[in-house]
């Protein structure tokens, strides 16, 4: 008897070693981030056409946030205040004008080496970190450099990151050969094209007709066009070269590059990071798919197999690479030991359409509109976070969530100390997860779109009520559409949009929809509703501290001495020793 009592105390006392030993180690964390991926595309929200059994299974393993909402409607934002927890505004990441994000490699804005990103604080507690994917200016607006070629002010590994395999520029229809400009000129130039062409020609025949056009004039007017050409030209010819390319740290390996099983090699390259890693020292590991913005691609061994055409090849092509990752932890025993976090950076592009006409954007669901706009359709995102035995499978939580919630949760897990010198908009989502509390803290949540506050979501204490109401909303072409063609991406500015007063009012407890706005006449608390969301907007802009705007005609114009440049042959096939140099540090 004595010996049993021995035996099961020793036991006893084995596994409580063993269980403080486990708390102390430090999680993993692996982050998965689709571009333009559409909350409606996932089978786990509700999709029934397109397969995905790698995230499906994610989600049955994990815990699913249904109201998760990305910090603003275009990727430059939403994406740096992702990595910081912070609202855009605060670190000048937020547009004041048209343009909200970047379309070169050499331009000079960015997020300031004063920003704390999630990388930077996770390597200081000892963390291995790498990004495999997009590090675009467009996406993460972390310029590669500021001032002067060789500086790197703003290279991942100037962010927190060791490693870097990816691109700089989102992948957009300029990558691929005959695709240049289509996607950026408005709809309705494209289809007025050749009428405005033949309206000028009348008019100049017009002209010539009435006043005496002397040969000086004409030739003038020759020379212009032709120089205008020329340089269009030289920009067509040049684009694809000098802003698609990849990196392996801060070296080019490929310029321009092919598309064709681009998500493959990157996934062979997260898949090397797991297996080159130091093994002593905990890592974080960030993928950035390139898919599925514009211009859309596939891998041959994806091309044709969905219902959606290419759009719906690209997203099944995410979840075989979701698989092959979380396969990967699985063999190397990681996977008991990291949290993975999987979402989308905003909502789909409704507005895209290919060089043939036809819709190559993503599903939002039930939701209205999409990417650029801040219905729920453009910022409400996938959020799915796993992690064996420390989140409970299946869970769905209803709560209002932000994606800067990453951010106060990564810090806390990797024993770092979140910031006390500045606002952090974030809150640790372990509690929530964890059943530990039913009720989140986002009371309220600002959604900006570029610079201007645009609407505010309102879940008031003790009540089911999440109010949201908009100050001012894009206008749709046409008008019972949910999507803006005529620009081929909804506008913050006028005359794209229609002020409010008093602010369109919606309960998306009732309503997810946003199909009824709320009147004094339907919501008898519909003006004090309104009271509270005021004076909840003046303590907001309170706490907001002037910034150096990063996202200016200034910043975003191409600069051609800090053009990145060239193809380094020396570094192609030696993924494994760059990894091995990078993980052993």
């Amino acid at each position: 008897m004595k010996s049993l009592l021995w035996i099961r105390w020793t036991l006893g006392l084995l596994l409580l070693c063993t269980a403080d030993a486990d708390s102390g180690r430090k999680p993993n964390f692996v982050f998965m981030m689709v571009d333009d991926l559409g909350i409606g595309d996932l089978g786990c929200y509700g999709n029934t056409t397109l397969r995905m059994p790698n995230i499906d299974r994610l989600t049955l393993e994990g815990v699913k946030l249904t109201q998760h909402i990305a910090a603003a409607p275009l990727c430059t934002p939403s994406r740096a205040a992702f990595l910081t927890g912070r609202y855009p505004i605060r670190s000048g990441m937020a547009a004041h004008g048209r343009m909200g994000v970047f379309l070169f490699s050499a331009s000079s804005g960015g997020l300031s080496q004063e920003e704390i990103t999630f990388a930077k604080a996770v390597k200081e507690q000892g963390y291995s970190t790498a990004i495999i994917g997009i590090y675009h200016v467009n996406k993460w607006n972390l310029i590669v450099k500021c001032y002067q070629n060789a500086d790197h002010c703003h290279h991942p590994n100037s962010h927190g990151f060791d490693y870097f395999y990816g691109t700089i520029m989102t992948h957009l229809r300029d990558c691929q050969p005959g695709h240049f400009l289509y996607g950026h000129i408005p709809y309705k130039m494209q289809e007025s094209g050749p009428e405005g062409i033949g309206l000028v020609s009348l008019a100049l025949l017009h002209i010539k007709g009435m006043i005496a056009v002397t040969r000086r004039v004409v030739f003038g007017f020759l020379v212009l066009v032709g120089l205008v050409v020329s340089l269009f030209g030289v920009l067509v010819y040049t684009f694809p070269n000098l802003n698609c390319f990849v990196m392996r740290g801060p070296e080019i390996v490929e310029q321009p590059y092919t598309s064709d099983n681009l998500t493959q090699r990157m996934t062979s390259e997260a898949k090397d990071f797991f297996f080159y890693r130091n093994s002593e020292r905990p890592f974080l590991l960030f993928f950035s798919f390139l898919q599925v913005h514009t211009g859309l691609f596939a891998s041959p061994l994806f091309r044709g197999r969905s219902q959606h055409g290419l759009y719906g090849d690209a997203v099944m092509e995410v979840d075989w690479s979701v698989g092959q990752i979380m396969q990967t932890l699985e063999r190397l025993n990681l996977k008991e030991n990291t949290l993975v976090y999987m979402t989308s950076d905003q909502g789909p592009h409704l507005e895209e359409i290919s060089i043939n006409g036809e819709m190559h954007g993503g599903y939002s669901g039930i939701y209205k509109a999409g990417k650029s706009t801040n219905w729920e359709g453009g910022i409400r995102i996938p959020g799915i976070l796993h992690w064996p035995g420390v989140l409970p499978a299946g869970k769905v939580i209803d709560e209002p969530t932000s994606n800067m919630d990453i951010f106060p949760t990564v810090l806390n897990l990797a024993g770092a100390s979140i910031p006390s010198d500045r606002v952090i908009d974030g809150h640790d989502l372990l509690p929530l997860l964890q059943g530990q509390v039913e009720r989140f803290e986002h009371e309220f949540m600002f959604h900006y779109c570029n610079a201007q506050l645009n609407a505010v979501r309102w879940h008031p204490p003790n009540s089911n009520a999440i109010w949201k109401a908009f100050f001012f909303t894009p206008d749709f072409y046409p008008e019972n559409s949910s999507a803006c063609f005529h620009t081929h991406i909804c506008l913050c500015i006028k005359p794209y949009v229609t002020f409010h007063d008093p602010p369109l009012l919606y309960d998306l407890s009732k309503d997810p929809t946003e199909s009824t706005p709320l009147s004094p006449d339907t919501e008898p608390q519909f003006y004090s509703v309104l009271e509270v969301i005021r004076a909840a907007v003046s303590h907001h802009a309170e706490s907001l501290k002037p910034v150096p705007v990063q996202v200016s005609p200034l910043q975003i114009v191409w600069k051609p001495w800090l053009q990145p440049c060239c193809s380094s042959l020396s570094q192609k096939g030696k993924t494994k020793h760059f990894l091995a140099k990078f993980v052993s540090r």
